[in-house]
């Protein structure tokens, strides 16, 4: 076989020959040029355009990768929900506050072009193994219907993408398994960096309060979630938008390092680890923890012993930064709250919010669609819009019996199928993609985990399970061996 470097397609469509590394320059150049009109916006007085700006760039440059540089494309993808909510605030604190928050529309844009992928092959996949994707898919459509008659339109739209996105994102990471290993390569890579980056802000934002996260923070009046508007009293939420987002990206992050080797490891577990306490969130804290059970249990006595030596070395670097003051502080009131949890606030909000709404959810047969969540005021009889911190309740309220069947169904089946899966023995990404996936899944008691960007780490990592299951299943079948590499033309060219 011809070498990467040296191969050549050509693209019938376009009718001209052209290299991997032609269509990487490209697609860098687009990239780049993208930043810099972001930038040059921002710095000579257009940044209230930018509200506009962004999204539309963000999609087109979304659309060129798609086509262009598939790879990159995922990338892109992961890089646009880490950042935007920092642009946004960047842009409000120059030009005023924004209550419709309408730059945060990016990240959907930019996920909703797989819409081509989803419609393209979810028939025939579903003999593939794409059935949790199709189920899923119903459950949110038939939301989508109910809410046309029951809600607004425009918070039905929005609640569409927020359920959806995740859905269509994560069908193509596995409808391009024959692509896996340079997808692997790709979402380590991505998150490698996001833990250094992100968790480097993240401790910057802690010691330092930036004004336009204190301006943001003072704008959404979110005290009692993120902290105060000073510096050592915020919750840390780095760029994403807020603590628990944070959280999720952070939690998969960590699990993800212990995929990789080389020496940013210990720079980025440093800062992610020291970010990650100081964002407070339990919930991902205990996320974490059964995360790393579940990848030590799953792999090899040798893959055992390095994880744990890195477990080792990590809290070596880690926990010396814990005992600084005010850090050690705040972590360590953090932490002796699990041992009273019958006195802290959250958690009896969280157990009253299942008290009252539990009963009600469960007896909703038809649901109330997407764009609101609602309940029966206890004192007036009424319907009110209300938000509730709980994935499992949210499934109910929002699809009803009718259409949590079949979205919980999907999900069920996912969780069944990559839990069977024999692969994380030598291949330990698929170990953590299992382990973040499930470990999210569960976290739906607690929070609505299948939205946004959490529900893109959700269904995008339990996909990426799936797809390596079908990729060396397939070299076995073929009795082929299996390599690092993409094994077929069609893959180099998307490798790059």
């Amino acid at each position: 076989m011809p070498s990467k470097q040296k191969q050549i397609l050509y693209n019938p469509v376009l009718q001209e020959n052209f290299s991997p590394q032609d269509r990487a320059a490209q697609a860098w150049i687009v990239i780049l040029g993208y930043v810099l009109l972001t930038v040059v916006c921002y710095f000579t007085g257009a940044a209230t355009m930018l509200r506009l700006i962004f999204p539309a760039t963000s999609l087109v440059v979304a659309l060129f990768l798609y086509f262009r540089h598939p790879i990159l494309y995922i990338g892109f993808t992961w890089w646009i929900w880490f950042l935007t909510p920092l642009v946004a605030r960047l842009v409000d604190y120059r030009v005023g506050w924004d209550p419709t928050r309408q730059i945060l529309i990016a990240p959907y844009l930019v996920v909703f072009v797989t819409i081509g992928t989803f419609i393209k092959y979810l028939p025939s996949s579903i003999r593939q193994g794409g059935l949790p994707f199709f189920l899923a898919f119903i459950g949110v459509f038939y939301g989508f219907l109910v809410g046309l008659i029951y809600n607004a339109p425009v918070p039905v739209a929005r609640g569409l993408l927020d359920w959806l996105s995740p859905i269509v994102f994560a069908f193509h990471l596995f409808m391009n398994w024959r692509d896996y290993p340079t997808y692997r390569e790709q979402m380590q890579r991505v998150f490698l960096w996001c833990v250094l980056i992100t968790g480097a802000y993240g401790v910057y934002q802690f010691v330092v309060a930036p004004e336009w996260d204190r301006y943001w923070l003072i704008e959404s009046k979110m005290f009692t979630s993120s902290g105060d508007p000073e510096p050592f009293g915020m919750r840390v939420w780095s760029t994403l938008h807020s603590v628990g987002p944070f959280g999720s990206v952070m939690q998969a992050g960590l699990l993800l390092l212990f995929t990789r080797t080389g020496f940013l490891i210990f720079p980025a577990s440093a800062v992610g680890y020291l970010s990650f306490l100081l964002a407070q969130a339990r919930t991902n804290w205990g996320g974490w923890l059964l995360g790393v059970i579940m990848i030590l249990g799953s792999v090899k006595a040798k893959i055992q012993m390095r994880l744990i030596t890195i477990i080792v070395v990590m809290a070596i670097c880690v926990v010396p930064l814990t005992t600084i003051e005010p850090i050690s502080e705040v972590v360590t009131s953090r932490l002796e709250t699990f041992s009273n949890l019958e006195n802290d606030t959250s958690f009896k909000d969280r157990s009253g919010s299942y008290d009252k709404n539990l009963g009600i959810a469960l007896s909703n047969v038809l649901g109330n669609g997407l764009g609101n969540i609602w309940k029966v005021n206890e004192k007036t009889g009424q319907i009110e819009v209300f938000v509730i911190d709980s994935g499992v309740l949210d499934m109910f309220f929002t699809l009803g019996w009718a259409g949590a069947i079949f979205y919980l169904g999907g999900l069920i089946l996912t969780v069944i199928n990559v839990s069977k899966y024999k692969e994380g023995r030598f291949d330990s990404f698929v170990s953590a993609a299992r382990a973040i996936g499930i470990s999210g899944c569960l976290q739906l008691v607690i929070g609505s985990g299948m939205l946004s960007v959490a529900g893109m780490i959700l269904w995008g990592f339990l996909a990426m399970a799936m797809a390596a299951h079908k990729y060396y299943e397939h070299h076995s079948n073929l009795q082929y061996p299996i390599i690092k590499y993409p094994s077929s033309v069609s893959q180099i060219g998307n490798s790059n």
